[in-house]
């Protein structure tokens, strides 16, 4: 199916500021996205063959992802669940929420709870509030992960009762996808603050797009915002291959070049890991730059030194 079209009013004034900047591409529809390249798939990490029940998708031993709705406020034309988001029924009915908390609760080995979709934050906060108690209360459950964009596509929508309703006894972290400094808006930083101010620690993921963010200074811009917004960057993810989107995507050697650049110029702080989700559910691998061979390390700037 084509991937549904939705934007914010906070996405919408983005665009108009820059009918063709980096917000405008990751947002309005392009015709380019009817071209399918051969190796693009329409469940390019695997989610499907890693569901055991619907909502739930368990690929690591101690971490299971939950997806209580498959809809978000805005959608990004690069969505690697571009095929599964926005459809007819988008969200999880009480039995299925009762069957994908039982497969947790039933499965010891799961440490970290992570809330995805969609995208959790688009539940009232009676709901998100109700779903991150169930998982409180999963004595195994130490950790609960949301992954979220409404802090930068809808921030109005990260009221004091929405933070209000992740209290729970476990730490809950919250992770922001940001790609570029633009969409950290007077609003964003606010929305942010009230979730760090609460005691809620924030990480971001970001991916590289073409066109968008694929040069060092742009990626340094959006990295130095966030850490100055008590934002730790965390992932740089390589675009999937998801069907209509090879425009976006450049090569994981762009990437590695990238990340040179970027080691030495800004701070430990400011540096994400770049990973690859590898096609067909094999799991995320970091596939950054290697600074040593066996005998030679290379410093920041390229130069080559021996190493006992």
């Amino acid at each position: 199916m084509d991937q549904p079209f939705a934007i914010t009013p906070t996405v919408a004034a983005l665009v108009d500021a820059d009918p063709h900047g980096p917000v405008a591409r990751q947002f309005v529809p392009d015709a380019r996205e009817h071209d399918f390249a051969p190796e693009e798939l329409t469940d390019p990490i695997g989610d499907d063959r890693f569901s055991p029940v619907k909502g739930v998708v368990h690929r690591y031993k101690d971490r299971v992802l939950l997806k209580p709705l498959l809809s978000c406020p805005a959608y990004c034309r690069f969505c690697f669940r571009r095929e599964m988001v926005g459809g007819e029924k988008t969200t999880l009915n009480a039995r299925e929420l009762d069957a994908a908390f039982d497969y947790i609760a039933a499965h010891d080995e799961i440490w970290e709870a992570i809330l995805t979709g969609g995208d959790p934050f688009a539940l009232s906060p009676r709901r998100l509030g109700a779903i991150v108690r169930r998982l409180d209360a999963i004595a195994h459950v130490e950790i609960i992960r949301i992954h979220t964009r409404v802090p930068v596509v809808d921030p109005n929508r990260v009221t004091a009762t929405l933070v209000a309703a992740l209290k729970c006894e476990k730490p809950v972290y919250v992770v922001l996808h940001c790609n570029h400094a633009d969409e950290i808006t007077a609003e964003a930083r606010r929305a942010c603050a009230r979730l760090v101010d609460r005691g809620i620690p924030m990480l971001s993921q970001t991916v590289l797009l073409k066109g968008v963010n694929d040069d060092a200074a742009t990626l340094e811009a959006l990295f130095r915002a966030l850490v100055r917004n008590r934002i730790k960057p965390y992932y740089l993810h390589h675009a999937d291959l998801a069907r209509g989107t090879s425009h976006f995507r450049t090569t994981i050697a762009d990437g590695r070049a990238l990340m040179a650049e970027l080691r030495g110029r800004v701070s430990g702080l400011c540096q994400p890991t770049y990973v690859l989700d590898i096609p067909g559910g094999h799991g995320k691998v970091p596939v950054g730059p290697c600074y040593y061979d066996g005998s030679v390390v290379t410093d920041p700037h390229g130069r080559a030194h021996r190493y006992p």
